[in-house]
């Protein structure tokens, strides 16, 4: 099947202290450009109130997004995780026009 569009919505986890995530920032900022460049992320920002990071990326589920954000050093080393969202198209114009 298809890709399909997948919402994902950074979320801080608690920070253990004496842990930096300063080393792994560079890292961070290649692996997504990678993403980005292979079209699976396909947009990225941040929240302006919270610089949380909110991504649309085009994945076959949302186990295999989950998988795509696991696998970036900040989750990986446990600054951050994700909620995943799977889209799909908004169909109420329908009930403008029936169906």
């Amino acid at each position: 099947h298809p890709p399909m569009k997948i919402l994902a919505i950074e979320k801080d986890l608690p920070e253990t202290p004496g842990r930096d995530m300063q080393p792994f920032l560079a890292d961070e900022a290649r692996t997504v450009w990678a993403l980005v460049q292979s079209e699976v992320i396909r947009e990225i920002a941040f929240t302006r109130k919270d610089r949380r990071a909110v991504l649309i990326l085009e994945c076959h589920d949302e186990a295999e997004a989950e998988r795509v954000l696991g696998g970036l050093p900040l989750a990986h080393e446990g600054f951050i995780a994700f909620d995943v969202f799977g889209l799909r198209p908004y169909d109420g114009f329908e009930r403008l026009f029936g169906k």
